[in-house]
């Protein structure tokens, strides 16, 4: 269901008028094999609450235990975003009804989270970067999900009622929450975008999530504002909640912009609220009033020691913190001899962190590149899958290189075997032997299939005689055949222009 029609500012106007005051929330789900603060797993999909005990699901009596993975991907998120890490911190109760919160609270950090006062410097389209201050990230339990059913949207509103699955209740969550973003202009939507990607990149090569957005492991909330030109005084802030795709991310921050522009230009003021982003048709519609802290009333979670991560620890976790992806990608995009463009397919396509455990693997880059955005990717479109989730790995497309460049098997072969593994075979070395797919070597054979392929092209062999190399080709593709592909073409060729002298 569509938002109501609403008045809109022109976007220029809006920049002429008006500074963008953004401020963006980021959810995280952990990759934790157990829950937060029980030993439930937490894997995507699986049946209606089939992962669930009686402390996720708040029953009396049931204390919390910490998890301890969840506390070190925190660390090493806090650290990665140049935070200071907490040395004393406790959780806190936030207290609310929902129906998909069992306890009516949610365990979360309130007043000592674990990360504070970082930064990240995101790159924009043009090269540029801009630095995005972030005020902190703390630990908390993610929420049940309800399904709403009997509506046309899958929204409460219009079902005739809803069901509950709490299986994701009690998983590991980082909030990652930035300062106010001020200076951005008319570029605010694309610094928006820009945050979340580099985010969700930088979370990715730390290993802390799958950081998939259409599943809900990575969940952004845009808040937006604006102020008169030369004001200095914050205007009032809407949230747009759980936006889920990158592109969402500018086309929700500008949607805001211009609807608000338009309510405070006819004189209207800015309701403090959260508000749902349509995909459909990239605008936002109201939810409900937007709490304050105190409505929560945190107190400290009596069931929970405090957080007191070890120094030592922490600067261990430091040395495990990786090449920021933007700076990888700018040295590997040297290295290689890619332009600006290329590179930017290969990171859309993703394809390009595969690529780089390809060449890792012992595969040269330009032939790891050509199988990925090539063949694979083309196996990935027939499967309706992303790129990543082809059941081949690049140790077997590395392999699968080094055969063709051993001459143990040719590139027709290869695209064979690359299906076999796709098909669950085996790996490549094996599926070679196994169906008898290495190449026909034995000049003596391949000897004897020219001469039969002449034989049976005697018009074929005098065109060649004569001086019409070109004419090899048939011959070339009678002898391929043959040998069900297994042959090297260029030296069939030889063969047969050496039997044509």
């Amino acid at each position: 269901m569509s938002a109501p029609t609403v008045d809109l500012m022109d976007y220029s106007d809006v920049i002429a008028r008006f500074e963008p005051v953004l401020g963006m929330e980021v959810h995280v789900e952990l990759n934790t094999a157990t829950k937060m603060f029980c030993g439930c797993p937490t894997e995507f999909g699986a049946q209606p609450n089939t992962q669930v005990c009686p402390v996720c699901l708040g029953l009396p009596g049931s204390l919390p235990v910490v998890n301890q993975k969840a506390v070190e991907s925190a660390i090493r998120i806090g650290l990665a975003l140049n935070c200071t890490i907490t040395p004393w911190g406790r959780f806190a109760r936030k207290n609310y009804f929902y129906p998909d919160q069992p306890k009516n609270y949610q365990i979360s950090q309130y007043d000592e989270p674990i990360a504070t006062n970082g930064h990240l410097d995101v790159l924009l389209d043009d090269g540029s970067t801009f630095r995005v201050e972030i005020e902190r990230a703390h630990m908390e339990e993610d929420t049940g999900k309800s399904v709403h059913i009997g509506g046309a949207t899958g929204r409460i509103h219009g079902a005739s009622h809803s069901l509950l699955d709490y299986n994701r209740a009690g998983v590991p969550l980082i909030e990652i929450v930035t300062k106010p973003i001020t200076g951005a202009g008319e570029r605010a939507p694309e610094v928006a975008r820009a945050y979340v990607t580099a985010l969700r990149d930088l979370l990715k090569a730390l290993g802390v999530s799958d950081v998939k957005m259409e599943q809900g492991s990575l969940r952004c909330d845009a808040n937006v504002s604006l102020m008169p030109i030369g004001a200095t005084e914050f205007g009032t802030r809407t949230e747009t909640k759980n936006v889920n795709s990158l592109r969402s991310v500018e086309v929700a921050v500008r949607f805001e912009m211009r609807r608000q522009a338009a309510v405070l230009a006819g004189g209207g003021t800015i309701v403090q609220e959260t508000r749902h982003f349509h995909e459909t048709d990239g605008t936002t519609s109201p939810g409900r009033r937007k709490e304050t802290a105190e409505d929560y009333r945190y107190f400290p979670e009596p069931d929970l020691e405090p957080v007191a991560p070890d120094a030592e620890w922490v600067e261990q976790l430091r040395g495990t913190i990786p090449e920021y992806p933007w700076l990888r990608r700018a040295r590997i995009q040297s290295d290689w001899g890619l332009s600006h463009e290329v590179m930017r397919d290969l990171v859309n396509a993703g394809a390009l962190d595969l690529i780089i455990a390809t060449v890792d693997a012992g595969a040269p880059a330009n032939e790891a590149r050509s199988w990925w955005v090539a063949y694979l990717t083309e196996k990935a479109k027939e499967r309706e899958v992303p790129l990543d989730e082809l059941p081949i790995t690049p140790a077997q497309v590395a392999e699968v290189i080094k055969l063709v460049d051993a001459k143990s098997i040719n590139n027709k072969v290869a695209k064979q075997v690359v299906d076999y593994v796709l098909a669950g075979e085996g790996d490549p070395a094996q599926i070679v032997e196994a169906k008898g797919l290495g190449m026909v070597s034995d000049d003596s054979a391949l000897q004897a299939e020219v001469e039969k392929a002449l034989a049976a092209n005697p018009d074929i062999a005098d065109k060649i005689r004569s001086g019409k190399v070109q004419a090899a080709g048939k011959i070339v593709g009678d002898v391929m055949k043959a040998t069900r592909g297994q042959a090297d073409a260029a030296r069939v060729r030889e063969l047969v222009l050496a039997a044509c002298v």
